[in-house]
């Protein structure tokens, strides 16, 4: 039997083969062109000039760089205690709104996956209030939060009438105990949608062949939920969380518009002190550090949250 030769590529051959492979790779540089054009002119470039601008005494009147004033503008936030009131306000906020749409989130996935017919009505009853705009969920809670009239104190009142207790509400978004509580079941209501459709599709992609096994071996149907469900959502789980906690540390269209800070800055968060320090006291230096301080920790949190999820997830 006689064995075949294969004869070397002329240069002519390997200059096209490798001008077919670059063809490729200038289409997808070519796609990709606008994208990088628009993030690099709006967000790496705003952001290093905001990080410049952080070490200089700017003023939003006189335009430019001034005095060059190294690291006084993050000493001066670090000592500053209403940018710690501000800060805690966003951690706040985070702490009261990231576990209930994480868990309630997963709590609706997991009973509308039981649905047969008709999933697709949940699906949008859940995401329609998440594609409205910031103004009109604004509008509809502060309507609802409004003392005498609004429906939530209407109904609690109700309510109590029932069984016989007065019910005095509070002024829900004047009172400094009940303010940020108030913005966060707003938005819970508002935000639960897409971490809601997230889970409903991580559910999807989990093998039903896990279940009927499961079931032959008389797994209940808790079994199945804490032995095959949540841990094959781990990943999920992870996205939702450091997605919301992202989203959660950058607070300010819902709270601008419902409190504006108030009463007496009880639900200003950090993001709203650096628009007052900015453009009301004029300081862009000054309020660009805070920028930096406030984009430094959310990425310290996001960084720790994710390996502390992942690790939970490898010992699944």
């Amino acid at each position: 039997m006689g064995t075949a030769t294969i004869a070397p590529q002329t240069a002519d051959e390997r200059t096209t083969a490798s001008g077919g492979r670059r063809k490729p790779a200038l289409a997808g540089f070519g796609f990709l062109a606008p994208f990088l054009l628009l993030y690099v002119l709006f967000l790496v470039g705003p952001s290093i000039y905001g990080l410049v601008m952080s070490f200089f005494h700017t003023s939003l009147v006189k335009g430019g760089l001034s005095t060059f004033a190294g690291f006084a503008n993050y000493a001066e936030a670090f000592q500053t205690p209403e940018f710690w009131e501000s800060l805690w306000h966003t951690v706040w906020f985070t702490i009261l709104t990231t576990p209930p749409l994480v868990i309630l989130a997963l709590a609706f996935a997991l009973l509308a996956d039981r649905v047969v017919r008709g999933r697709w009505f949940f699906r949008l009853v859940f995401f329609a209030p998440y594609v409205l705009p910031s103004a009109v969920i604004a509008l509809i809670w502060t309507w609802i939060y409004t003392p005498d009239i609004g429906a939530l104190s209407g109904w609690l009142t109700t309510v109590a009438g029932w069984f016989g207790v007065e019910f005095a509400p509070p002024v829900w978004l004047g009172d400094p105990n009940w303010a940020m509580i108030s913005v966060a079941a707003a938005t819970v209501w508002w935000t639960i949608g897409f971490n809601f459709v997230l889970y409903l599709a991580g559910l999807q992609d989990i093998p039903r062949e896990l279940y009927e096994s499961a079931s032959i071996d008389g797994a209940s149907s808790w079994q199945q939920m804490t032995r095959i469900t949540v841990p094959l959502l781990g990943r999920t789980t992870t996205l939702v969380a450091v997605l919301q906690i992202i989203a959660s540390l950058k607070i300010f269209d819902q709270i601008y518009l419902m409190t504006a800070g108030g009463p007496d800055f009880s639900t200003r968060p950090a993001i709203q002190y650096i628009y007052d320090v900015g453009f009301t006291d004029y300081r862009v230096g000054y309020a660009s550090a805070v920028s930096m301080v406030l984009f430094a920790l959310i990425l310290v949190v996001s960084l720790v949250w994710f390996t502390i999820m992942r690790r939970q997830e490898r010992e699944v």
